[in-house]
C-alpha cells in the first residue's frame, strides 16, 4: 500500500472543490442566508446520490474484471453474501423484453469480461452486429446491414477520433465508455447465432 503524499489534495478536499464549482456562490451565501444552508443539503445529497451509483458502476465494473464477492465484500467492509445481496441483482440485469420486436434482431452476449469484451465486440462488429446497452458480464447487441467498430475509453476520454462518426453506447459505466460507429461496408456472412463469437 503507498503512504498518502501530504502536498495532494485529500479525495474530500477533490469533492469539496467540485460541489464549489457545481454551486460558487453557495459559499458566500452560507455566511448570511440561513435558507442556502438547505440549497448545500440539497447539493450534498445529489452528490450522495451521484457517488452511489458510482459504487454500484465500480461494484459492476470489479465483477466484469472477475473479482470475486468474497472480495468485493472485504472491500466494502461486509459479508460476501450482503455485498452480492446489495450489489448482486445488478448481475441478472437484461435487455427489455420487448427488444424481439424491435425493427432488428438484437441478443445478448453473456458473459462478458473486461478482459474478453472487445475482441467479441470487435468480431460482433464485423458480422454487422452493434452494441445497444450493456452491463455487468453482459453486451446487448442489435443486428444491422453494416459492419461496425467499437471502442472502450477511460472516463473523461472522448472517442478516439471525435467528429468521425462515434456514437456513445449509453452512459458511463466507470471506468469505462462505450463507443461505436458505423464502417458503410456490409457485413461479413455466415454467422448463424450471434453468441458463436464466445466461443474461443
Amino acid at each position: 500500500m503507498t503512504t498518502s503524499d501530504p502536498t495532494r489534495p485529500t479525495l474530500r478536499e477533490h469533492l469539496a472543490a467540485a460541489l464549489d464549482a457545481a454551486e460558487p456562490d453557495l459559499a458566500a451565501r452560507l455566511e448570511h442566508e440561513p435558507g442556502s444552508h438547505l440549497d448545500l443539503v440539497r447539493l450534498a445529497r445529489a452528490a450522495y446520490d451521484e457517488t452511489g451509483q458510482l459504487l454500484v458502476a465500480a461494484v459492476g465494473s470489479a465483477r466484469s474484471a472477475g473479482c470475486t464477492w468474497e472480495q468485493i465484500g472485504d472491500v466494502l467492509g461486509m459479508t460476501r453474501q450482503a455485498a452480492q445481496q446489495r450489489y448482486g441483482r445488478r448481475d441478472e440485469q437484461l435487455p427489455d423484453p420487448e427488444a424481439e420486436a424491435a425493427p432488428h434482431r438484437r441478443q445478448l452476449l453473456t458473459p462478458l469480461t473486461a478482459f474478453n469484451e472487445m475482441r467479441v465486440l470487435e468480431r460482433a462488429g464485423r458480422y454487422g452486429w452493434h452494441a445497444v446497452a450493456y452491463g455487468p458480464l453482459f453486451f446487448e447487441v442489435e443486428e444491422s446491414d453494416q459492419q461496425w467498430e467499437h471502442h472502450r475509453s477511460y472516463v473523461g476520454a472522448g472517442p478516439p477520433r471525435p467528429g468521425d462518426g462515434w456514437q456513445r453506447i449509453g452512459t458511463m459505466w466507470f471506468p469505462w465508455v462505450y463507443w461505436k460507429r458505423p464502417l458503410g461496408v456490409a457485413p461479413l456472412p455466415g454467422l448463424r447465432d450471434v453468441r458463436d463469437l464466445l466461443l474461443p
